[in-house]
């Protein structure tokens, strides 16, 4: 139901969109009736096997499109992700239902101007290609009929949401005070205490003292779950000094990226063109005076840098112009210049030296790359002969053995950093790595720079708790730091009572044990006028937060940030003035969103009520069916 109450026409949007970038065939799965037509129904609407599906997968593509990784059936199910596409669609027929119920409904004209304006029957001149709609159509094992009635049980829900909440808003109360919640600001002081407020330095503690704050606090000195994995690999790199590469088929990489070699000057340049040559020059003028500067007279024209912006050009993509461009011997404005537009100005942004690397002195580089090149082919090439030798049960010893793959053996964990050349570095790895079990047998995969590799897990090793001995110096480091935090705090509380006794003097401040004196050296620093939404840079967040939280001025706090430590005075609080032009587009925003959320509630609870006043049936073996099916 949230797809629905808070898009109007998801459904629509999901059908258009789906049909658009999504095709069942890319699942491997040409049918998911199974010999049904139907997975459920609500009253007399029903919900066919291939709207579930396809809702189904559609979620999973968006779902994998969001992670970078492919979700797999069994992930989807592990996350609850079939149980909530069926509950969007049991949500959007009951609603169907009842719009049938009531009566309803919307015509053919509708219908067809809601699939003619959708993107995904469009035509590249932007108009409904009648041949786009039935090929899609026809793809996904739909009929036109099917479709637009789906299409205008859509409008009709659509209509029901109208009715139901399209008039409902927000008290102005109640955006009143949200706007100025978020509008007002405060004026308080603050400053940090360190280790050199300390009166005495923090002295190293005994081994008992050490020994208990390692047991106390495990947590931070476990070793995290270690994979001890065998592997057996190669990459381009081990292959390339075997790989012999003449002269020709140098000469030959050398000529298919001469670009790179052989580059004559080259200027980055911008154009802007003038009605006249006097205006031009009139322009010019101001510039050299520095009166305008050249980006003034883009922005006058109505256009933006990128607009005028012609990038990297050499003397023959300037024609007449090139003449006067090339003679710049920096950065600035020339011209005027006549071109083919007419008068230009020309902003010359950077100059670039001409390149000219001869094949001799390019013949090293390029018989690395062509080495590494042709090893890459040659591993993709014997990659079949290593399959067969691992679909023949040969174990990663017997194949490092017979081939030029070399065998490692690495304690893998996911929060480790990989040695500079390991095969830990590689993120192909390391997602099987992370993914693999003790049962799976090996198999070959590929590494990003043309490499293979195949991996066996030995042993998992739990998460454990580091010696003492072993992780010494990490303890004592560890207790240091919170001994310090936690003496800067009492000291902070101390300078606090000081601090509201210096504000409050007589009955109002705060009882002692001791005579607590704010410090004669204490440095306030003052930030005026600051907002919720305020960024204080090198400073925690918890500072902002706790002085919004502070009731009235004059109060004092302490800020426990972690691992540092201030006191904050609140000095004053601004109210937000609503009838300022800026204050007026936030009431504005704010209303907006207090309006959709109050608006989708209302129709989410009309839809709930909908749903439970209506008859409600899943086939549920259907449903398990389709499930088997998407892989």
């Amino acid at each position: 139901m949230s797809q629905l109450r808070t898009k109007g026409k998801s459904t629509v949007v999901w059908i258009l969109l789906g049909l658009m970038v999504l095709g069942l065939g890319g699942f491997g799965v040409t049918s998911f009736s199974g010999g049904t037509t139907e997975v459920g129904s609500v009253g007399d609407t029903k919900i066919t096997a291939d709207e579930y599906a396809r809702a189904l997968q559609n979620e999973m593509r968006n779902l994998s499109q969001q992670t970078g990784q492919q979700i797999t059936m069994a992930q989807a199910q592990q996350m609850g992700l079939p149980a909530m596409v069926q509950g969007q669609l049991i949500g959007a027929a009951a609603l169907a239902e009842q719009a049938r119920r009531i009566g309803v409904s919307v015509g053919d004209e509708k219908v067809a101007e809601t699939i003619m304006q959708a993107g995904a029957f469009q035509g590249p001149n932007g108009r409904f290609d009648r041949t786009a709609y039935s090929e899609i159509l026809r793809r996904e094992r739909l009929t036109e009929a099917d479709f637009e009635a789906t299409v205008r049980d859509d409008e009709s829900r659509l209509i029901l949401q109208r009715a139901i909440a399209g008039g409902v808003e927000a008290p102005t109360p109640m955006v009143d005070q949200t706007a100025r919640w978020l509008l007002q600001t405060r004026d308080f002081a603050w400053y940090e205490l360190t280790a050199d407020d300390l009166a005495e330095p923090i002295a190293d503690p005994d081994e008992a003292t050490l020994k208990a704050w390692h047991e106390a606090n495990g947590d931070r000195f476990t070793a995290p779950e270690t994979r001890k994995i065998s592997y057996a690999w190669i990459n381009p790199d081990m292959l390339s000094s075997e790989v012999e590469v003449d002269e020709e088929a140098l000469r030959a990489v050398y000529d298919r990226n001469i670009e790179q070699f052989q580059r004559p000057e080259r200027r980055m340049v911008g154009r802007l063109v003038f009605p006249t040559e006097a205006d031009a020059q009139a322009a010019r003028d101001q510039i050299d005076a520095g009166e305008k500067p050249f980006e003034s007279f883009v922005i006058d024209r109505g256009l933006s840098l990128d607009d005028i912006d012609l990038g990297e050009v050499t003397r023959q993509d300037l024609g007449q112009a090139a003449d006067t461009v090339f003679a710049a011997e920096q950065p600035g404005v020339v011209g005027p210049v006549q071109t083919d537009l007419g008068p230009a100005l020309f902003s010359v942004n950077a100059i670039l030296d001409p390149v000219d690397i001869p094949f001799e002195e390019a013949r090293d580089d390029l018989r690395g790359e062509a080495a590494l090149s042709r090893a890459a082919r040659q591993i993709q090439d014997r990659a079949p002969d290593y399959e067969d030798l691992l679909a023949g049960g040969a174990t990663l010893e017997e194949l490092a053995e017979e081939t030029e793959l070399e065998l490692g053996q690495v304690d893998w964990t996911a929060e480790g950093n990989p040695e500079e050349g390991s095969i830990a570095g590689y993120e192909g790895f390391r997602e099987r790595a992370a993914d693999i079990t003790a049962s799976d047998f090996p198999q070959l995969f590929e590494l990003a720079d043309g490499g293979v590799f195949a991996m066996r897990l030995d042993e998992i090793v739990p998460p454990t708790l580091k010696p003492f001995d072993a992780v010494r110096d990490e303890v004592l480091a560890d207790w240091k730091q919170a001994e310090l935090q936690r003496r800067l705090l009492d000291l902070a509380a101390e300078q606090r009572l000081a601090a509201v006794a210096q504000n409050s003097p007589g009955a109002d401040a705060e009882p002692q044990a001791e005579p607590a004196e704010e410090p004669a050296a204490v440095d306030w620093t003052t930030e005026t006028g600051m907002s919720r939404s305020d960024y204080m840079r090198g400073l925690p967040p918890e500072i902002l937060s706790q002085a919004f939280a502070m009731a009235e001025p004059g109060d004092v706090g302490v800020v426990d940030a972690g691992d540092r430590v201030f006191v904050l005075r609140l000095d004053q609080i601004s109210d937000a003035d609503l009838s300022t032009e800026d204050a007026t587009q936030v009431v504005d925003s704010v209303k907006s969103r207090l309006d959709q959320s109050l608006q989708a509630d209302i129709f989410d609870y009309y839809a709930r009520h909908v749903q439970r006043n209506s008859k409600v049936q899943i086939d549920q073996q259907a449903i398990n069916a389709i499930n088997a099916q998407v892989q």
